[in-house]
């Protein structure tokens, strides 16, 4: 089968197309053949050898395809069902073998590239919205990159449960597709200092929680534009990693509360797994949640993707079709 493997750290010249063994699946495992895979920033920090993990290795952790075969002792799923996952362990491949514990049955109605866009995405917004900060109606917010894939899917979440949301953007195209996501008010910050414009836009308040996934070149103003007791909530870091801080900032700022979450922790069991996922793939079945796929590209030009992804050219979710 054809794979994009990676043998060491580097940049997008570091991902070569080549011929690999189709995988036997293991005990518990089922072997998918891959039809669509989510493109996403932990591929590029594994790549870059900012996540560290064992190489060579094939690049991808988030896909959706059918099953082909089943290892021993394994019940979750059966040959044949259309699955999608976030623990697709190299799902930039023909084929992959995954823990089925780890596998959600797609609904009809949905396809494999809508299940590949939603899956990762879909899931880290229910989780901010729902549980790291349950948004209440009558809170305003503030999302980073908020035409990204995560971001026009969070937009729609805090809008849905009543919050009063902002959106930081680039270009004014950008900012349409966050009005449009659910956003209030959308902050090019090419134009203006977010920062000031979230203290004129709250009367000097600040917002109730930020929900930042650029890190290093927002995070000190995010603490700023918080109210009193309000919550910094970083869950990425596209712009790199956020230096060490002193936990007094936290205090000196307004008695803040800062989290470093990951979506891991949020569908630790099969149970709340199915739950998110299952709670996702059904609102996008029904209309009642809207993803933007900005392109589909052949697997073979994943360096592509990783560049536009990087260069933050897209608006919505890159997907790669084997």
């Amino acid at each position: 089968m054809k794979a994009i493997r990676v043998h060491a750290p580097g940049g997008r010249e570091a991902m070569t197309w080549e011929e690999v063994p189709t995988p036997e699946p293991a005990a518990g495992e089922a072997l998918i053949a891959v039809e669509a895979v989510g493109v996403n920033f932990i591929d590029v920090y594994v790549r870059t050898g900012q996540y560290k993990a064992p190489m060579p290795l094939t690049l991808g952790m988030e896909g959706a395809g059918r099953v082909q075969a089943l290892g021993p002792g394994t019940s979750e799923v059966a040959v044949g069902d259309r699955v999608a996952s976030v623990n697709l362990r190299g799902s930039y491949a023909s084929f992959a073998a995954v823990p089925a514990a780890r596998l959600v049955k797609i609904p009809e109605g949905v396809t494999s590239a809508q299940a590949a866009a939603a899956m990762l995405q879909g899931m880290t917004a229910h989780y901010l919205a729902f549980s790291t900060y349950p948004i209440k109606a009558g809170d305003t917010c503030l999302i980073h990159a908020a035409a990204g894939g995560v971001g026009l899917l969070l937009c729609q979440m805090a809008k849905a449960r009543g919050a009063r949301v902002f959106g930081t953007v680039s270009t004014s195209e950008k900012a349409r597709a966050a009005r449009e996501a659910g956003a209030d008010e959308a902050i090019l910050y090419t134009q203006s200092d977010f920062l000031a414009e979230v203290k004129r836009l709250t009367g000097g308040t600040g917002v109730r929680v930020v929900y930042d996934s650029v890190g290093k070149t927002t995070f000190d103003k995010s603490l700023d534009c918080l109210s009193h007791r309000g919550f910094m909530v970083l869950f990425g870091q596209s712009s790199g990693a956020v230096p060490p801080m002193d936990p007094q900032v936290l205090n000196q700022k307004g008695s803040l509360y800062l989290t470093r979450p990951t979506l891991a922790h949020y569908v630790a069991s099969r149970e709340e797994l199915l739950e998110r996922a299952e709670t996702i793939l059904v609102w996008v079945r029904d209309g009642k949640l809207k993803l933007t796929i900005d392109r589909e590209l052949p697997l073979a030009q994943a360096a592509e993707a990783h560049r536009l992804l990087e260069s933050r050219q897209t608006s919505g979710k890159l997907v790669l079709i084997p």
